[in-house]
């Protein structure tokens, strides 16, 4: 494997775990303080968004024929 790709794949897992965790905490705090409205808000992954990072990967290797 290219190491370029495993490098970037290291980095979408990283910042994947870091958003996910930020919004568990952000989503119990909301359910503790205001349990009514908890369930409609938004989250914004803001700088832990790996968008970025989708498609990076296609390559030959990931081509199906």
């Amino acid at each position: 494997m290219d190491h370029e790709k495993r490098t970037f794949r290291k980095l979408k897992r990283d910042i994947k775990r870091a958003g996910n965790k930020r919004r568990r905490q952000t989503l119990k705090r909301k359910l503790r303080d205001n349990p009514e409205d908890a369930p409609f808000d938004q989250f914004d992954f803001g700088r832990d968004s790996s968008t970025a990072f989708n498609g990076m990967d296609r390559d030959a290797t990931r081509n199906r024929q």
